[in-house]
């Protein structure tokens, strides 16, 4: 069951589009696009987060530098989004390794301060880019272009192609996690100490998970902006990114699926509350309130519950 239901559900999302014009729902093919883009970003932070112990509170500064390395290439013309796409990913990647020679060189709330230090960088530099609006943000003239006879204006299809890079990402990243890499990773986050007298590169490892989360959260930032055609700077301040660390809470810090179901759940209620009132972050709050009381491991963890064998073979628990 455990292994059947991810997929179940990807394929649920499949169809969504063809029936959600049957339903009267066609509103809800981009919101669920905008959903699946979030739980990229998500992923890609609990990445770091669950599996290697880097409590990073400035993780949409990468997703912003993706949005506006795409914005960057087409103000000078560039329309293919399979050249944009991937340039967003090394530019967001590169950023992060950068940021990582610092911030890593810090442990516990020194490295929560500087990763915030340094999206907060990232933001106002972004604020004083004035050929790109600024405060006011971008406006993308043109969605970026598939080729292949796909068309990108069409919103099935861009919701399909969203899809099907969601589905590459969580395969990755789970080849990640159940990889040599990936229980280096998890053996530095348990004890670092023990990991370095063992001969591994503790720093090397973690530079390198800080950089792919960094990326993954840059191809995040710009299938954002083309899906919304607009950008501004406030995609990088540091309460989106605090936001992102909630969403993985909800989810599950450090299980497989915690980043998009804590993505779902955040978004789908953010969407159903602010229909019957204002105040929305309070019942959200309250939710986040009784998540850690009821499901401290997340609602990801639940499931795990109910089938103890299945929860055995968890990455996380992977490590004698």
């Amino acid at each position: 069951m455990q292994r059947w239901l991810p997929w179940a559900a990807f394929a649920l999302l499949a169809v969504f589009p063809l029936l959600a014009p049957l339903l009267g729902l066609d509103y809800y093919i981009n919101f669920v696009r905008r959903a699946l883009v979030f739980a990229l970003a998500a992923a890609s932070l609990n990445f770091i987060l669950g599996y290697g112990g880097l409590v990073a509170l400035g993780h949409m500064g990468f997703v912003g530098v993706g949005a506006y390395t795409l914005v960057a290439l087409a103000d000078a013309g560039q329309t293919s989004a399979w050249l944009m796409w991937p340039a967003a990913m090394g530019v967001a990647g590169g950023a992060a390794a950068l940021i990582g020679l610092v911030a890593l060189r810090t442990r516990g709330v020194y490295f929560i301060m500087i990763t915030l230090a340094f999206a907060q960088m990232l933001y106002f530099v972004a604020v004083a880019l004035r050929a790109y609006g600024g405060d006011d943000g971008y406006n993308l003239m043109e969605r970026p272009q598939f080729g292949l006879g796909l068309d990108s204006t069409h919103e099935p299809t861009f919701y399909w192609v969203v899809l099907a890079l969601c589905v590459a990402v969580m395969l990755l990243l789970n080849r990640a996690t159940t990889s040599r890499f990936g229980h280096a990773l998890m053996g530095i986050r348990d004890n670092e100490t023990r990991m370095q007298a063992m001969g591994f590169p503790v720093f090397r490892l973690r530079l390198a998970a800080f950089a792919l989360a960094g990326a993954l959260a840059g191809l995040a930032g710009a299938l954002l902006v083309s899906h919304n055609s607009f950008v501004s700077p406030q995609i990088m301040h540091w309460t989106q990114s605090a936001t992102l660390v909630v969403m993985v809470v909800i989810g599950g810090v450090g299980r497989r699926w915690g980043g998009p179901v804590g993505a779902a759940v955040w978004i789908g209620l953010e969407e159903v509350v602010k229909l019957h009132t204002e105040y929305w972050h309070l019942p959200l709050g309250v939710l986040l309130i009784a998540i850690v009381f009821l499901a401290p491991k997340g609602l990801a963890s639940l499931l795990e519950r109910r089938q103890p064998k299945a929860a055995a073979l968890h990455p996380r628990e992977a490590l004698p």
